[in-house]
């Protein structure tokens, strides 16, 4: 990331971006603290509910692991494994259950082919390179006049970043969507209780909006800078 400087012409939108960054970490910290002190009344543990999910959903045979760490919750589309945190794994607390049912909502999205997820997988690979790469090509292609293209292909693999960021909103979004909808039809939480899920699925949703903008923020911001040492 380059710091903003007042002659920075988005230099403004940096700070916003970066505040609703710092915005919604807290709101999911807050909410997630909040919920993980509510246990559901069912008394499942949140791997419990995951296995339930997968079960009815066509993958008995997907492993539930618990993984290390707080809120490092994650489906591993390589492995094809569900891993939950140790904050969440044997806890039966609101918070704990919505964010297990999100992870079987991405297993699911995996099964089915989900767009999204499909396009987004495709270009994990560019996109992981622009988040290691492009800076460093950048940097060198704008103080080295003889290794300017650097700084175009530089630009073109953080536009993939960016890209990916983006297209991992639907796939957030629907994996909520997915994982409310069974936790109330099926009748794992109550009413009250989902108001809660609610809560933690839609504060960790904005997070990852304040990413998708601060990569596009970081992509024009790229783009500006080449053009003015053209």
């Amino acid at each position: 990331m380059y710091f903003p400087s007042m002659h920075d012409p988005l230099f403004i939108w940096v700070i916003i971006v970066f505040g609703l960054s710092l915005l919604a970490q807290l709101g999911v910290q807050s909410a997630f603290n909040k919920w993980s002190r509510v246990a559901s009344k069912r008394g499942m543990t949140a791997a419990e509910v995951a296995r339930s999910i997968l079960n009815s959903s066509g993958l008995g045979d997907m492993p539930v692991n618990q993984t290390p760490g707080r809120l490092t919750d994650h489906y591993d589309p390589v492995k094809k494994t569900l891993n939950l945190s140790e904050s969440v794994f044997s806890s039966s607390s609101v918070a704990a259950i919505g964010i297990a049912a999100h992870e079987a909502g991405h297993a699911i999205q995996h099964r089915t082919s989900f767009a999204p997820m499909v396009l987004r997988n495709g270009i994990y690979p560019l996109a992981r390179l622009g988040t290691t790469l492009s800076y460093i090509l950048f940097l060198v292609g704008i103080f080295m006049s003889s290794l300017h293209f650097l700084t175009t292909i530089a630009i073109y693999l953080f536009a993939f970043f960016t890209l990916f960021t983006i297209i991992t909103l639907p796939v957030e979004f629907d994996a909520s969507r997915r994982a409310k909808l069974v936790l109330a039809e099926e009748g794992y939480l109550s009413e009250r209780e989902m108001s809660g899920v609610n809560a933690v699925l839609n504060a960790a949703a904005m997070t990852y909006v304040a990413a998708a903008a601060m990569a596009i923020v970081q992509l024009l911001r790229l783009i500006l800078l080449s053009r003015s040492r053209d």
